[in-house]
């Protein structure tokens, strides 16, 4: 259960980046795509940072409770 928590966090961590990378290079081009693209990716990216400080306190409690 703990190496499923680690992948996923490890997994979150590379959502976070893309989805960060994404918004600049939106936040760069402007445009009209600029206009729609990089409030939502950056909105996506909050919500995805979220979740992996959700998977990686949720691990921290697995292993001080589980670990041997």
């Amino acid at each position: 259960m703990i190496t499923l928590v680690d992948i996923l966090l490890y997994v979150l961590l590379a959502v976070v980046f893309v989805v960060l990378c994404l918004g600049v290079f939106a936040l760069f081009k402007g445009g009209e795509f600029g206009r729609s693209w990089s409030n939502k990716l950056m909105r996506a990216r909050v919500v995805v940072q979220f979740a992996a400080i959700l998977v990686l306190v949720v691990g921290f409690w697995l292993k001080s409770h589980f670990a041997a």
